[in-house]
């Protein structure tokens, strides 16, 4: 990962800039960098992952125009030689060298041309504007505020901005900003819709039969593993045993053609997933390790975990735990930069929670929103957690043709029916030795669970000998947004607060399963409190 801010004004005070901006030094440790544009301040935190030299050093400039980028802009290659062509050149082998020329070329058309996993701050010399731009599910961190002058501020996380602007929210994804506006240049949650016989608007959903829908996600799927291990610097893989991590690891180590590298986290007592994990490792032939994580390291962690998340989310919160420790891990005792993880499957092909969709079409209209909503949940989780370490975050299932395919597909086809879920990501992979077919066709587990029940117990019962029963009462009553519920979320929402004060709207709600649904109205977001959950925990 690396970090960007743009206090885009003359209002920007240099120090008011560093003091957000060095909050985030560990998303890029190799080098920093702050420029004057003469309308303003960019700054540069670098990890450097394409082009390790010197040269690839950002921000960019080119004719009076400077450009920082968070971003892995996959095959640009090909774009960087039409670039050439046209009597561009280029000094380094960074991904993000070719985004002026591209806006010299393309104007903010050139965001649609991306094939990336992006958050940019472009200042126009020639203008003297700013543009912005964030990738269509948002995998990549950008927020933004206003400080009191009305100037615009951009930051890679919300931190970096408290104290500088009164109100905090995340730059939507799939949209740029110019000329005072957010523009949507891509929503992957949105319908191909055409007009019907009777002249009515009607959704155009793709009709391939289940074979060739599954083929087309094998073959896709793999196309989004191979192109994010291109990398200048070492990559690893997170390995839970469930499902979706499992298939990422085994489409690379085909791919690699040489033992990759897998990590595991649990609780010693009763990780459920470690002995699936070191199946999968074994399967594959990955170089594998597992991490063991304490109750009294859990507690610990808690604050600081809240603290680099920007969330009072309960699962969120709750799954960042592992992800949290086993990348301290892989940050304290490896050379390795670039991990690979498996998230996004959930939002594509179903939760336990969705199950109990009462209709397909209830189960696309919920895919949609979860998909619009990522970028505050299971997407942040990953990338704080990653990036707090100093390592850069990679997610295949967030590729944007798969998702768009998979999110295009007649959704009598992807709601379960057929016993389990997730069937089509399953049956795409059956019988072709990727898994074993025990792991290929076991029941979902989830994540915060999965690294051991008791983790959550632990969190749950510190949380409840924090407050009385009027304690909790007259303490959660405080919130109008997202209203604590429990004790625990409510320990949640303060530690938030005190180091996000009165921002709790940068996040749209607790993740919760659709309470509308029959079977869905509970109070807890773990999967293990719904009547599904069966086999799942075992």
């Amino acid at each position: 990962m690396c970090s960007i801010m743009g206090y885009c004004g003359l209002s920007a005070g240099r120090a008011l800039f560093e003091q957000g901006f060095y909050r985030t030094k560990s998303r890029g440790p190799d080098d920093s960098r702050i420029i004057d544009t003469g309308n303003g301040l960019l700054g540069f935190h670098r990890l450097s992952i394409m082009g390790l030299t010197p040269s690839g050093m950002q921000p960019f400039m080119l004719d009076g125009c400077f450009a920082v980028c968070n971003g892995e802009l996959y095959g640009f290659e090909k774009e960087r030689e039409k670039l050439r062509e046209k009597g561009y050149s280029f000094a380094s082998d960074s991904d993000c060298e070719i985004l002026l020329p591209m806006y010299f070329e393309y104007g903010t058309d050139m965001f649609s041309l991306l094939d990336a996993e992006f958050a940019c701050i472009i200042y126009d010399g020639r203008t003297g504007e700013y543009i912005a731009g964030r990738d269509p599910i948002g995998i990549r961190p950008l927020y933004y505020g206003y400080d009191k002058a009305g100037t615009i501020i951009f930051a890679s996380e919300a931190q970096n901005l408290v104290g500088l602007a009164e109100k905090i929210m995340p730059f939507p994804p799939g949209h740029y900003y110019k000329d005072g506006r957010f523009i949507c240049y891509r929503d992957m949650a949105a319908r191909r819709t055409g007009v019907s016989e009777d002249g009515s608007e009607t959704d155009l959903f793709c009709r391939d039969d289940l074979e060739t829908a599954c083929k087309k996600i094998r073959k896709k799927l793999i196309a989004g593993v191979k192109k994010r291990l291109v990398s200048d610097a070492k990559v690893g893989f997170l390995l839970s045993g469930g499902l979706d991590s499992s298939l990422v690891c085994a489409i690379a180590a085909r791919e690699c053609g040489q033992p990759i590298e897998t990590f595991a986290i649990g609780m010693s007592e009763d990780a459920i997933d470690l002995k699936y994990a070191a199946r999968v490792a074994e399967h594959i032939g990955s170089h594998h390790t597992e991490v063991y994580m304490t109750p009294e390291e859990v507690i610990s962690s808690l604050e600081e975990v809240i603290r680099l998340l920007g969330t009072y989310d309960i699962t969120t919160i709750r799954a960042s735990m592992g992800m949290y420790l086993v990348c301290r891990a892989i940050h304290e005792k490896t050379d390795i930069r670039v991990i690979l993880t498996g998230e996004i499957s959930d939002e594509l092909f179903g939760y336990k929670y969705t199950d109990f969709a009462p209709s397909a079409m209830a189960f696309q209209e919920e895919a949609e929103k979860r998909i619009r909503e990522l970028h505050m949940y299971d997407v942040l989780r990953a990338d704080r957690c990653i990036s707090v370490n100093s390592l850069e975050a990679r997610v295949p299932f967030g590729d944007l043709d798969f998702v768009s395919y998979v999110m295009g597909l007649d959704p009598e086809m992807k709601i379960n029916t057929y016993g389990i879920g997730k069937y089509l990501l399953r049956h795409a992979f059956e019988g072709l030795g990727y898994l074993p077919e025990p792991i290929l066709w076991r029941e979902k587990a989830a994540f915060s669970d999965a690294v051991g029940h008791s983790m959550v117990d632990y969190l749950k019962e510190y949380a409840e000998a924090q407050y009385t029963d009027a304690e909790f009462e007259e303490k959660r009553m405080k919130y109008g947004h997202a209203r604590p519920f429990t004790r625990e979320s409510l320990l949640y929402r303060e530690i938030f607060e005190k180091y996000y004060p009165g921002q709790a709207e940068m996040i749209a709600d607790y993740w919760m399963p659709n309470r509308s649904w029959e079977g869905c109205d509970v109070d807890d977001p773990s999967a293990r409190v719904l009547a599904n959950y069966g086999e799942s925990g075992k």
